[in-house]
């Protein structure tokens, strides 16, 4: 009887298969980014104007990866402003802690 080497079809298809390398990239692009976030949400809720000028990123760009961390609930949004135009933002407790 001829022995299976455990773990031969993950190893074969890592070999066939390679990740491009902008995939790649854009994988570390976007975990510096929550990183930042994140880190900047610990400290108090921002708003996406705030987290812009906090972080050095476009309006649009800020959206687009605080729209992205509510979606995989990593950040919730924390209430509205006083004139009920800017939401602020805060890290979502998932029950923890």
């Amino acid at each position: 009887m001829e022995t299976i080497e455990k773990g031969k079809t993950v190893k074969y298809l890592k070999e066939k298969h390679q990740v491009p390398t902008e995939v790649t990239e854009n994988l570390k692009t976007f975990t510096r980014i929550k990183k930042s976030i994140l880190d900047a949400l610990k400290e108090q809720e921002l708003t996406i104007a705030q987290l812009s000028e906090k972080l050095n990123m476009s309006k649009k760009d800020t959206t687009f990866y605080v729209m992205t961390l509510i979606k995989y609930g990593f950040i919730e949004p924390a209430g509205i402003d006083d004139m009920d135009e800017y939401y602020s933002y805060k890290i979502k407790n998932n029950g923890k802690g």
